[in-house]
């Protein structure tokens, strides 16, 4: 069942979880994600990150999520992750995205609020939403290793601005810079969860969390009590596909391209079911 962001969001905010909102460059990984939401019952986001159209071109893979989104026995938001280009997030809710996170967060404020504006008009045209960002989330959406936590004080979203940010703009969701980053994490992440916290009491939106894989199951506990609706997760997900991949080359004589894609996808869904039971409050079975 394909749903909009807010819907898929009003649903988590009445149980008090996060969504997974799961990237997925290719149909593998569509196939791990939306097995583990239809055995648990849960309503997922399939997303599709801009940074990925060198692996996955959008109108390939677009009509694709939608469509699976559209079949599944659970309700399915399918959003454009990381939109730093307005005419690429159009092209998205012409194939039916029913959700896109614009991404100023390079840009200066009076910037990102214009574009933001643009991106929630041209959402509304299509009955989709906006998630945005104000601070900024250290490394890149594509996975890249990360080289550990930095001090990043100085980029964390200031509760005061995202506050004007939301009033300004009539975003349906905020992404919040508070100690994450995209990647793999090299140490663990200390979670800035006051600031959060403050951030939730000013908004009154739903809150996102990027950079979402390998964070601990408390901190993700906790951060879902303080107001984080969404949860990003990709690189560790990715990460377990490789493994798998490389123990059947590594074991398999003369292996098949399927042999191998079966064995990332049944590792992908461990790792999403793992991840899942913590967003959702799942309990094991």
């Amino acid at each position: 069942m394909l749903v909009n962001l807010q819907e898929i969001l009003s649903l988590a905010e009445k149980s008090q979880y996060a969504i997974g909102s799961f990237n997925t460059p290719n149909f593998e990984n569509i196939m791990a994600v939306l097995k583990n939401a239809e055995h648990y019952q849960i309503p997922v986001i399939l997303a599709h990150a801009q940074v990925h159209e060198s692996v996955m071109p959008l109108e390939t893979i677009g009509p694709v999520m939608v469509f699976c989104a559209q079949k599944a026995k659970v309700p399915v938001c399918v959003h454009l992750d990381h939109g730093e280009d307005l005419d690429y997030i159009e092209r998205a809710m012409e194939i039916g995205f029913t959700s896109a996170m614009y991404d100023g967060s390079k840009l200066s404020y009076e910037e990102n609020v214009e574009n933001t504006l643009k991106a929630v008009q041209l959402a509304r045209k299509y009955n989709a939403g906006i998630e945005a960002e104000i601070g900024v989330m250290g490394n890149s959406e594509s996975g890249e290793e990360t080289n550990g936590m930095q001090e990043m004080e100085d980029i964390y979203t200031d509760p005061e601005i995202a506050k004007k940010f939301v009033e300004a703009t009539g975003i349906d969701a905020l992404a919040a810079s508070f100690g994450t980053v995209h990647g793999i994490y090299t140490s663990e992440p200390k979670l800035d969860f006051p600031r959060i916290e403050k951030i939730k009491q000013l908004v009154k939106i739903p809150l996102v969390m990027h950079g979402g894989s390998g964070v601990s199951q408390g901190d993700y506990i906790t951060a879902i009590s303080k107001g984080i609706r969404k949860i990003n997760y990709y690189t560790y997900m990715a990460r377990e596909g490789t493994y798998a991949a490389k123990k059947v080359l590594d074991s398999t004589r003369n292996p098949l391209y399927h042999d191998i894609a079966l064995a990332a996808v049944r590792a992908m869904e461990k790792d999403i079911e793992s991840a899942i039971r913590i967003f959702y409050h799942c309990n094991n079975e």
